[in-house]
């Protein structure tokens, strides 16, 4: 048995479909689900009291629902703390296999009230941390991983690549390139250097993939190598796939709570269910 699967749940309809990503998970790898309710809010004002008691009342009825819900043969344990949610869910991901949070993100042209918890969130914690929108990816294929020949590009691309073995899916690795801003007495870019900064990516991406098939003999990879913007075209085709992957950059005490800006701007639309891997 595997290390736990923790899912952070609260009232709202993305978390659901969190908690039935987390223990579709749990079943294929047979791995034990903690569902974590946190209260947050409370700022000891007198007379709080009996409303914190009446809102942890809830958080355990509403914890155990769900565990009955999905209980069908999964070890599931339910867990309901007091406290601030971003710091809980950050410690409870420490030793965890995933810590697995809901986005009422709905797809392109909507708004979302989310905020920057689930940022702090992803930068902050332990374990890869993996986000659900709220819209269903029924139907699609694929696994795409954003490569870019750092640490935590590689931790991505290990992820991803064993992910899309398990799930039977491609691996569709994409690395971008983006060339200076072209100052305005040059006009043009020179066509020697769009295609050495191409060639330069594609030769960083194979060493970035080296091992894998070697690794995963029958893993379809599929190597991208574009033009452009990294998170606007990771997000373009995380829109057809499966799951998306991509490395915070985050290190240190000062940067704990920061992701990279590419990682970033891809939660901030997501396409697709999004793993983010530190």
């Amino acid at each position: 048995m595997g290390e736990a699967i923790v899912v952070g749940i609260t009232d709202a309809a993305a978390s659901r479909r969190a908690v039935d990503w987390a223990a579709q998970r749990a079943a294929e790898r047979r791995q034990p689900l903690e569902l974590l309710a946190v209260v947050g809010g409370a700022t000891g004002a007198v007379g709080e009291g009996p409303i914190v008691e009446a809102a942890l009342a809830e958080a355990r009825v509403r914890a155990e629902v769900e565990a009955s819900r999905i209980a069908g043969g999964l070890d599931v344990r339910t867990r309901v703390e007091r406290g601030n949610p971003v710091t809980r869910l950050v410690e409870a991901s420490e030793g965890a296999a995933l810590l697995v949070i809901g986005s009422d993100y709905r797809g392109p042209g909507t708004k979302a009230s989310r905020g920057a918890h689930g940022l702090r969130i992803a930068a902050g914690a332990h374990s890869p941390v993996v986000v659900v929108p709220d819209f269903d990816v029924a139907g699609r294929s694929g696994v795409v991983v954003g490569v870019d020949g750092s640490p935590a590009g590689e931790k991505a691309v290990a992820f991803a690549a064993a992910e899309a073995d398990r799930l039977r899916e491609p691996l569709v690795a994409v690395s971008v390139w983006t060339p200076l801003e072209v100052p305005r007495n040059m006009g043009v870019y020179p066509a020697e250097y769009l295609e050495n900064l191409a060639h330069l990516t594609e030769e960083s991406q194979a060493i970035s993939l080296a091992g894998l098939r070697s690794q995963y003999p029958d893993l379809e990879i599929v190597p991208t190598v574009e033009r452009g913007y990294p998170s606007q075209i990771i997000n373009e085709l995380a829109a057809k796939a499966r799951l998306a992957v991509v490395g915070s950059h985050g290190r240190g005490a000062l940067a704990r709570f920061l992701l990279g800006s590419i990682s970033q701007e891809v939660l901030a639309h997501l396409g697709t269910v999004t793993a983010v891997v530190r």
